[in-house]
């Protein structure tokens, strides 16, 4: 039926050598690339997410840092508290270190054999010390800081020093640095200082200008306490009252300037009292002249510890309340602190919000006119490739129309979008233009094969008719077959009119069409084919096709017969065998199978020439080559006719066509049967024994196709006369009978020329220049 069709060799340079692929090169990544081939959606998410991040992040340490100070603000306010218990402390160990001065004194001033002086005050005021340390640590627990630990272990070790003072091997002199010392510790050991760089800084130095002061007003009075004695080292006590009232003027001016007017009118109150008036008159008595110190007796200065003893209480009660203010204002900084972080906190949500809220509406802006061109170029490939799809084949007569509709995008702000959507449109409009005019296109070409086809058919037609009229008037044998071979050509050219037709869409039923074997129909199919003496038949089933598809039915397998002989050497048989379809399907129908003995096709031939039979396709996408497959194709769709090709054993090619039995229809009574000429060819039968084949319309014209006639002894079928036309079956006259016993047999005439090559003319009337390729 076919052979396989040689690949062009690959084109080569005019230098004759092959031409050589270009050598791929490394692509070099350009900076960005990677941003480059990101989608736009994740761009658009990234500019969004991006600054939403930052800022969530900047308002984060915002809100972070204000609950830091907050806390810091409130772990400051309890140190406050706690350090008014280790002010305390300090007021118990000035206390103790004047008992200790005034046991130093007393045990001095005693004479020989004299009794020793009471301790129980002296110890007392040790344990107010050891009770006021546990307290610290009660205060502090877990918190205690490593200085005040180390400074209230140093307190404990005073055990010596006081076990030396209750001998009276201590003079005044030496026992004033030992508690200066703890003094100074327990000042130092509050870790105030950690909390200097927080919000709340003003009141830490307002506490530790407090402590110090207070401690520098105490180791002042103690120095005038001391250089009232009898001690040899008064001047020494002096100058170190000197030094502590100086300390205590550069606290409380250090004081006066970070702390409200009330709290530095309270620490002054420190100054203002009657014991302290005492101790400054003392003072400047001692500064007038420093070298009048005298030592004063015991009474005087157990009357001057009183005096003392009521200043350190005044001065206690001075430090704890500002203490306490400063707790107070420390606490009023946390929750100011806490407010800010809550206050931001809420304000960094709303923000976030609406930074999101406006993000959002920002990205949706740009997305949904995006989303919207996407739609309509989306709405633009479908209608496209529908179009694109479209075939001719339809069972129908529909009318083409331009199902693409433009929707305009509306372009509310000029800027790039607008102008992408604006540019948009007018794609929109161009395409809707371009396929309209394809489908225009498409409709002018159907008419004009239509056009085309009603002329040759016409033609064709009116020829036939006067070869008729002619062939009634000749008697001449010679003259008889040229005019026979004529009307062969003609018939032929009819069927080339019927396929132009049915590539237009033009689809026409003849009225006096009647139900025909398929023995007949493939008789009548031979009789549109060159070389049809080499086809034998040979029928198994009595099978009759419905007359709405005898016309299409003979015009598929002629196609498929016209393949097989031109395709297939001229020596060798083309089989047609007619059986049962119930090989096939279980619905029953009828099977035809050409059978020709060629060189055949690949593998990848036959499934493509399958798929072209089953697919629906446009015929100006498909190739000219393959236009009979293309009508076989398009009448098997039509009528639900299952037609493949596969490869006869040996070699050629084998064309099945399975006829469902929904098309055949029950044989009538009386009607002559085809198993007569079943299994023999043509040429080959008796004229007297071989019906002439039942009219059988065109595929797609007005005018109905000839019937085939019997074959004569020169192996050209006759046609039926014109006034034999409605008749199914017609026995032939005896002048006809006479004229074809005198007729020469055609096989042995030679040719005039102007007939084409037999087995080298495709089915379509193009005529390969190989004779390789299928007519299909």
């Amino acid at each position: 039926m076919s052979v396989d069709t040689a690949d062009p060799p690959p084109e080569q340079k005019p230098s004759g050598h092959a031409p050589q692929r270009p050598r791929s090169r490394r692509r070099t990544e350009v900076p960005g690339a990677l941003l480059d081939r990101w989608p736009f959606r994740r761009k658009l998410n990234v500019l969004v997410i991006v600054p939403l991040a930052v800022v969530g992040v900047l308002l984060g340490l915002g809100v972070y840092s204000q609950a830091r100070q907050a806390r810091d603000a409130d772990r400051i306010a309890e140190r406050v508290r706690d350090t008014g218990q280790v002010a305390r402390l300090i007021n118990e160990v000035q206390a103790e270190h004047r008992e200790a001065i005034l046991l130093s004194v007393q045990q001095e001033s005693l004479r020989s054999g004299a009794t020793l002086p009471s301790t129980a005050d002296y110890r007392r005021a040790q344990r107010a010390t050891e009770e006021q340390a546990a307290a610290v640590r009660s205060a502090f627990g877990s918190e205690l800081p490593k200085g005040e630990a180390r400074a209230l272990d140093y307190v404990q070790r005073l055990s010596v020093l006081r076990d030396k003072v209750e001998r009276g091997s201590v003079p005044a002199a030496g026992i004033d640095p030992a508690y200066a010392a703890a003094v100074g510790y327990l000042i130092d050991g509050t870790g105030l200082d950690h909390f200097s760089d927080s919000s709340s800084s003003s009141a830490i130095e307002l506490v530790d200008a407090v402590l110090r002061a207070d401690a520098a007003h105490a180791a002042f009075e103690g120095g005038v306490f001391s250089a009232q004695t009898r001690d040899a080292n008064g001047l020494t006590e002096y100058t170190r009252a000197v030094g502590a009232h100086r300390v205590y003027e550069e606290q409380s001016e250090r004081f006066s300037r970070i702390a409200g007017p009330d709290q530095v009118l309270r620490l002054d109150g420190i100054e203002r009292n009657s014991e302290e008036n005492g101790i400054e008159d003392r003072f400047a008595e001692l500064q007038i002249d420093p070298s009048s110190l005298q030592g004063q007796s015991p009474r005087q200065l157990r009357t001057e510890m009183a005096a003392g003893t009521r200043q350190a209480e005044a001065r206690l009660e001075i430090a704890r309340s500002l203490i306490g203010q400063i707790a107070d204002r420390a606490d009023g900084l946390s929750r100011d602190a806490l407010h800010k972080a809550l206050a931001l906190l809420a304000l960094a949500l709303l923000g976030f919000a609406a930074w999101l809220t406006f993000s959002f509406l920002v990205r949706r802006s740009v997305v949904r006119p995006l989303a919207a061109l996407t739609g309509a170029a989306r709405q633009v490939v479908e209608v496209a490739g529908e179009e694109l799809a479209k075939v001719e084949d339809e069972d129908d007569d529909a009318t083409d129309s331009t199902p693409l509709r433009p929707h305009p995008i509306p372009v509310p702000v000029r800027d790039e979008i607008g102008d992408l959507a604006e540019a948009f449109n007018q794609v929109q409009v161009t395409a809707a233009a371009l396929l309209e005019r394809q489908v225009l296109s498409r409709r002018n070409v159907g008419e004009m094969f239509g056009n085309v086809g009603r002329r040759v058919s016409n033609l064709t037609t009116r020829q036939l008719s006067l070869i008729d009229a002619v062939e009634r008037q000749e008697t001449a044998p010679d003259i008889l077959e040229r005019l026979y071979r004529i009307d062969h050509i003609a018939v032929r050219l009819q069927r080339n009119a019927d396929s132009l037709m049915l590539l237009a869409g033009i689809r026409e039923t003849e009225l006096d069409a009647r139900p025909t074997t398929l023995a007949d129909v493939i008789r009548a199919a031979l009789g549109q084919i060159e070389g049809y003496q080499r086809v034998s038949l040979r029928s198994e089933t009595e099978a009759t096709v419905a007359p709405d598809i005898t016309g299409d039915l003979t015009l598929m397998l002629a196609e498929l017969l016209e393949n097989a002989v031109a395709f297939s050497p001229s020596d060798t048989p083309v089989e047609v065998v007619v059986r049962p379809g119930t090989d096939v399907s279980a619905d029953g129908g009828a099977l035809i199978e050409v059978i020709d003995h060629g060189l055949g096709m690949a593998v990848e031939r036959l499934d493509e020439e399958n798929a072209r039979l089953v697919r629906r396709e446009r015929l100006d996408l498909v190739p000219t080559k393959v236009l009979g497959l293309f009508v076989v194709g398009s009448l098997a769709r039509r009528w639900g006719i299952r037609v493949t090709l596969s490869r006869t054993p040996g070699g050629g090619v084998t064309g099945s066509v399975w006829v469902p039995a929904a098309l055949l229809v029950a044989r009538e009574p009386g009607a002559p049967s085809a198993s007569a000429g079943a299994g023999r060819e043509p040429e080959a039968a008796p004229t007297a024994q071989v019906p002439p084949t039942p009219a059988v319309r065109a595929a797609a014209t007005a005018p109905g196709r000839r019937p085939a006639a019997p074959a004569t002894e020169s192996g050209l079928p006759r046609r039926v006369p014109a006034a034999s036309r409605t008749n199914a079956v017609q026995t032939p006259t005896a002048q006809e009978t006479t004229k074809a016993a005198n007729e020469p047999n055609a096989a042995n005439e030679p040719s005039t020329g102007n007939e084409p090559s037999t087995g080298n003319e495709p089915s379509t009337g193009n005529e390969p220049s190989t004779g390789n390729e299928p007519s299909t």
